[in-house]
Order: C-alpha cells, then structure tokens, then sequence
C-alpha cells in the first residue's frame, strides 16, 4: 500500500475508532435540552450554564447490568428572533454528542432576542432530526424549558408529544413560573402525554452556591490534568483551546462550577478520542497506527519504542491526577451536601434541581443505576 492510500485509511479509520470502539451491549443515556432564548430567559440559561456539569455528573457511574452507560447531549433554542420565522424560530444549535466541550461552548453562546415561541413545533422538530437510539431500553429525554404557553405555535402540542412518546422518547417539562401559570398554560398536559415530569422553576433565581475547601485545589488538577492531553489531527489545536475556554467559562460562574466541571474531567463520560492519544489509545488505537502527520510536533522526531513511552507516561499521569480529582470530589461534595442542608431553601427550584430530580426518576424507570 503506498503512503499516501495508507495515510487516508488511517485517517479515515481514526475519524471512526471512537465509534467503532463503543461495546454496542451498552446502554444509552440520549438527553435533548430545548431553551426558550427569547428576550427574558437570560436566567434560565444562566442557570443551565452553571449547572451543566453537575448534570453530567449525575451519570458519571450510571449502570445496567454492570456495563457502563453512555451519556449523549443535545441542544435546542427555540422563540428568538433572531431565527428564521419560516423554521418556526428553532435551531438545532448541537446534535445528540458525546462532546461535552462542545455542547458547553454553545451554551455559552447563546443569546436571547425576542421572539415567539413553539413548543410544538421546536418537539417535533428534536422528535425527528435527532439520532434517537432506537434500541429498547435505552433512555431517550427531551427536557423543554421556557415560560410562554405551550399551546402557541402551528403544531399542536398534543400531536408532537404523542409522537414523541410513540418512538419512547419522554417530553419533560419546565415552566420559568409561577406553577399555576404553568398548569393554566399547558406545560403540564405536555408532560402527561408523554410520560414526563413537569416542573416550574424560578428562572431568576441565583443557583445556590456554597464555596468548599477543596474547589481550589480541584481547579488546580483539573488544570494540570490538561497537560496530559496529546493532540493528534488537525482539529486538535482548536479542540485543545475548546477544552480550555471551557474550563474559564466553568471558573468564570462559580468556584463550584469549576469544582463539578474538574469531577466530569476526571469520568469517563469525558472523552476525547477523536483529538487525544491516551483516550484514543483506550478506544483500542495503536499509538504505530497514527499516520506520523497527525502526531504533535513533538513526537515526530521520536522513534516507535519512545513514542509508545510518551502516551503511556500521559496515560499514567492522568489516571494519578484523576484519582486526585475523584477523592476530593466526594469530600467536596459531602461538605456542599452538609452546607446546603444549613440553609432554608425558599426561593423556588431552580433548573438544575427540575433536571435531577426527572432524570433520578426516569433513570430509575429504565432500569439504570446513577
């Protein structure tokens, strides 16, 4: 084979190994969140920015029968005006992925406008252009969150969630308002039929936030933990900075937001096989595999032996770090979990509160243990 068809094979092979990687026997974890960005949900997002992490988090052990679940995440926004009227004012912003980075540096930006909002229209929508799994037993949610009524828009609300329940896919609800606003305006009906859970939150709402004596050194690790990351490819530059932006999105919102964002670095729901050579390396991609212009700068002078060096000292720098970050993990989270008990919660639920306590409740529906 010439070098230059061997190159493209690799490649190409590459492009796929962390699908072709995946046990196929795994459960699915599939969640679609559908935000209202019209002109007075700037809270709704915020608060969903500051608790992506600690979502994820919920699933960093969930299990069926001992095999790991694999967690995918989608985003919507849906009633600004700045979308198009004729695709009904909806943009799928990310598809169904196992990128968190990705899907974090999207939500970060976006920005409300005025607007419209369908919720039919933005459920059937997410119903069919997603990649639903359709395998039985997998955990497919959509969590629509806003504060205009349900029944606005030219698709029924009613027909969108009866499709959606059709092909398993559950339709959470969660009204930024006052609950019996909420029920007058539909967003329970929407969750009744289509055997979710409807919640009305306070959008305005600080996120409860309790400083802990391990967020400072839990941001310091998770900081390092980056310098354990071996780029290969030509999306790895951007996909590096990606990380990294992210971590100071975390950082920026709260000390704990970094702390819940260092836990997820530290799972194995945060994987980076398409762009880092330990993760890749763990998806079953041989280190001699890697077409040499695909290899960082400085692995290229290296000789096979020392480049097979290189990535396991990477990998055995990590998995030490992560140990680290997964012990005061859970000493931080016995401390916030003592704090928060001290302190009268009257203000309201807030986003992060609705998803949990729903995905607990489903994940328990199918049979997963979190």
């Amino acid at each position: 084979m010439n070098r230059l068809l061997r190159t493209v094979c690799l490649g190409l092979c590459l492009s796929f190994s962390a699908f072709a990687a995946v046990d196929p026997e795994a459960p699915k974890v599939q969640i679609a969140i559908l935000l209202d960005t019209s002109s007075s949900m700037d809270g709704l997002i915020n608060q969903t920015r500051e608790q992506l992490w600690k979502i994820v988090n919920t699933f960093a052990n969930a299990k069926r029968e001992g095999k790991n679940a694999t967690l995918e995440l989608a985003l919507y926004q849906y009633g600004n005006s700045g979308l198009s009227a004729q695709d009904n004012y909806i943009q799928q912003v990310v598809p169904l992925t196992t990128d968190l980075d990705r899907v974090s540096e999207s939500l970060f930006a976006l920005r409300t406008n005025g607007g419209d909002e369908y919720c039919g229209a933005v459920i059937a929508a997410a119903s069919k252009q997603l990649k639903w799994s359709e395998r039985k037993g997998d955990l497919k949610l959509v969590y629509i969150a806003g504060n205009e009524p349900f029944t606005q828009g030219p698709v029924k609300f009613q027909e969108s969630v009866k499709a959606a329940i059709a092909s398993g896919i559950v339709v959470n609800t969660i009204y930024a308002g006052a609950n019996d606003e909420g029920l007058r305006s539909g967003w329970m009906e929407g969750a009744k039929l289509a055997d979710g859970n409807y919640f009305a939150i306070n959008q305005n709402r600080a996120v409860a936030r309790v400083d802990a004596p391990q967020d400072a050194e839990l941001v310091k690790l998770s900081n390092e933990l980056n310098k354990t990351y071996i780029g290969y490819g030509r999306a790895a530059p951007m996909k590096a900075q990606r990380q990294a932006a992210q971590d100071d999105n975390a950082a920026g919102l709260s000390m704990g937001s970094a702390s819940t964002r260092a836990m997820t670095k530290a799972s194995a729901r945060y994987d980076n096989s398409d762009w880092d050579m330990v993760d890749a390396k763990k998806k079953g991609v041989a280190v001699g595999d890697i077409a040499e212009d695909a290899l960082p700068a400085e692995m290229k002078p290296m000789k096979a032996a020392e480049r097979e060096a290189y990535v396991a000292g990477k990998e055995k720098e990590r998995a030490e770090i992560q140990a680290k970050i997964q012990k005061l993990s859970k000493d931080r989270e016995s401390f916030v979990s003592s704090e928060l008990k001290k302190k009268a919660d009257t203000g309201g639920a807030t986003m992060d509160k609705a998803l949990l306590d729903s995905v607990t409740q489903q994940a328990s529906k199918a049979a997963l243990s979190l």
